[in-house]
Order: C-alpha cells, then structure tokens, then sequence
C-alpha cells in the first residue's frame, strides 16, 4: 500500500524523531530538571552547596556507570531493548527523588536516575550510524540533542508555575510529572525504535558518492565487501578514540558547573526571583532548539575538529561572562551564547564515533568516550559546589569552567586527527 511504501521510505526520520523524545526524557528531565527544582530542593533538604553538587555527581556517576559497558551491551543485546529499560530506570528514579525525604536517599536515587539516563541516552546517539549515512549522521545527531532544548524549555516554564501554585512541594510535584514522561517515553521508544532498517525490511543505510556525471550511486555503508570490519580492539585500544575521550571531558567538566548552578547563582547572588531564572532558562533552551542541527551539520562540511574548536571557543566565553559579569545584560549574553552552542559537542562526538568505527561499534565507541566525559561531569559539580562554599560565590566556579572549556579547544586542535 502506498502508506505503507511511504512508512518505510521515510522510518529512519520516525526513528529520529523518537529518538529526539528519548533525549528529552533522559537527559532534557532527568538530568537538566534538577537545576531548575534544585534552590527549592536546597531549602526543603537543608543542603549546603557541596551537597547539591554531590547531588548532581551521584546522578552523574550513575551516567558513568553505563557509559563504560553500555555501547557494548547496547551492541549485543539491541539499542531498542537498552533505550527502554534506561527510561524505566530513570523514570523510576526520579519519583523516588521526589517521594525521599533526605539527603543520603536522594542521592542513591539520583544515582539510579543517572543509570537509567546513561543507557538510554548513549544507546539512542549510537543509533544513527545505522539509519543514516556519513553524510547525514551530523544533521541526525544535531536533531536529537534538540531534546534537552525541549527540557529547558519545558522546566523553565512548568517549574516556576508549580512553585508559584503549590509553593515548598512543588519540587516532588516537578519529579512525579518527571516521571511520568519518561515512563511514557519508555513504552513509546519500545514500540517504534527499531536497532537497524532490517528490522523493518529496508535495505541497509546508504552512503552516497557522485561521480563525474554529477549522478549518485550508492553502496552499503554497514555491510560493504570493500570495507574492513572494526573490532572491539579498535574500540578501547584505539588512539583516535582515547584522543576523542579526553577532549570529551573537557566539555563534561566544564559544562556540567554552568548549567548545575546557573539558577542557584542568579536566585542566591543576584537576588533573581525563580521565574526570572526560569525565564533566562527557558530562553536558552529556545535558543539551543537548533544548535545541534547546526553545529552537526557544520560538522558535516568544515570537519568534526574545526567544528569543536569553535564550539569549545563560544563555551569559554558563554562561561567568562557569568563568572565575570555584573549586570544581567552579561548573564543573558552568555545564555544565548551557550544557547547557540549548547548541545552540539555531544551532537559532534556521536557523529565522530560513527565516522571512525561504522554502524555496529559506534554504541561502543560513543559509550566508551562518554566514559571520559562522565569523569569530567562527575568531578565537575563537586568541584564548583566547593569552590562556592569556599570563596562565597559561584563565581570562580564558573571561571574555572572556562578554563576547562578553552582547554577543549586546544585539545581539539591538536590531539584530534580528521578521518580521510
């Protein structure tokens, strides 16, 4: 039938659409939720700055935690299988979050929240080196880091309203309607994502070469006779990949202090009320909607190294300018610059992974350097809830964020060598 002919010519955008989902539950709730329930969460707890970004490390650990075996077990046991599962864990997670009373159950909470969000997130992003060309996985990987756009977007506007409402629970309200989503997210990635076109009797993802005559021909990028197969050597013993890891965790480190503490600092240092912090919030997430489109797509033009040279660069400054700046003109500026920028290094890093390592190890290879970038996430809350306890302001915190970020950039430019 010609629907379904139309169906099947057109799945791998379903698949990304879906996929796009899986990222708002897993990472746009899961993980960017906490930053704007975290000043209510801080008074109702009693916690200290240390501890709201010990916080944050458990459920970042909880991230790396997967991130080692998780490409590798997505490999084996199918993307789809892994992606449902880590919602449910999430999902599970976060309304226990919302129903603990205490710092140390919190955590563990956190933690298994941080688990759930690993394996969907990271299994998810690998998924593109299946359904789309080199020529294309960019673009495929920039759109589905959209989702954390859509959960700025959504938790910038719906938090402050449940605050304004319901007034001290309206943090556990916020984690219960979490919840709900990526459970709902779980069913619905179960029954639309598919591992590989295969499954659904398409023929293999295509590259497209074009010869002389400007006529496209097309040859099987994941089963082709002429291309070597990668083994799982090539995975966590390969330079390139360890190379990509540690620039990885620049990002990891320096990204994870501004956006844990971007609404503490505007609320405690710069009297803010909670919905002006979830507006700025909210208008980050607007701006970052397409970031990962773009930047993806860029990448797929000037080369994945360029690209990240240029990003970590607008990080550095996005940061500067909230460790620096006074005024709100400064804290706007740098929403929007890290809003233009926001999410595309990840978009990058799973694009780079299927370029160097094709469809069936890129799970692996994207699970293995997120690893590195888990490490820099974990270290980076504690880190900046520390310095902030110390000194009395989030404001060295964010500098050394800055730090971290221009170090990215040298990173990339010299340790990272384009595939040919």
């Amino acid at each position: 039938m010609p629907a379904n002919n139309f169906v099947h010519r057109n799945y791998s955008w379903i698949v990304l659409i879906m996929g796009t989902l899986v990222v708002f539950g897993a990472l746009g709730l899961a993980r960017y939720g906490y930053s704007m329930v975290l000043p209510e969460m801080q008074i109702s707890l009693e916690m200290d700055n240390t501890q709201a970004g010990a916080l944050a490390t458990s459920n970042l650990a909880g991230y790396l935690a997967f991130a080692l075996i998780g490409g590798a077990v997505a490999a084996r046991i199918g993307i789809r299988l892994v992606v449902t599962m880590g919602l449910i864990m999430a999902g599970g997670g976060m309304l226990l979050t919302g129903l603990s009373d205490d710092f140390l159950p919190v955590a563990v909470w956190r933690g298994i929240t941080g688990l759930g969000s690993g394996a969907a997130n990271v299994a998810v992003m690998g998924l593109w080196a299946a359904w789309f060309s080199r020529r294309w996985r960019g673009l495929a990987s920039g759109i589905a880091v959209a989702g954390s756009s859509m959960g700025l977007i959504f938790t910038g506007l719906m938090v402050p309203w449940l605050i304004a409402e319901y007034g001290d629970p309206a943090w556990r309200i916020s984690w219960y309607i979490f919840s709900g989503i990526a459970l709902f997210m779980a069913v619905a990635a179960y029954l639309v994502l598919r591992n590989n076109p295969g499954e659904m009797g398409m023929q293999p993802v295509v590259e497209e070469k074009t010869n002389n005559n400007n006529q496209e021909g097309e040859v099987a990028s994941a089963s082709s006779s002429n291309e070597k197969s990668p083994s799982w050597k090539e995975v966590y013993l390969s330079a390139p990949v360890w190379f990509l890891g540690l620039v990885y965790s620049a990002f990891g480190f320096s990204y994870i202090i501004y956006m844990t503490f971007f609404v503490n600092f505007l609320v405690q240092e710069y009297t803010y009320t909670a919905a002006e912090a979830g507006n700025l919030y909210m208008i980050m997430g607007w701006v970052s909607l397409l970031c990962g489109i773009i930047w993806g797509s860029l990448s797929d033009i000037i080369g994945r190294k360029n690209t990240l040279v240029i990003i970590f660069l607008i990080h550095c400054v996005s940061f500067s300018l909230f460790g620096l700046g006074d005024a709100s003109i400064y804290f706007t500026i740098s929403a929007v610059l890290y809003g233009l920028t926001a999410w595309s290094i990840p978009a990058v890093m799973a694009a780079a992974c299927g370029d160097m390592l094709g469809a069936k190890f890129a799970p692996a290879a994207l699970g293995f350097i997120t690893l590195f970038f888990g490490i820099g996430q974990a270290l980076g809350p504690m880190a900046g809830g520390s310095i902030a306890d110390f000194t009395g302001s989030f404001a060295p915190a964010f500098l050394l964020a800055a730090a971290v970020a221009l170090l990215g950039a040298i990173g990339s430019a010299t340790l990272l060598k384009e595939k040919k």
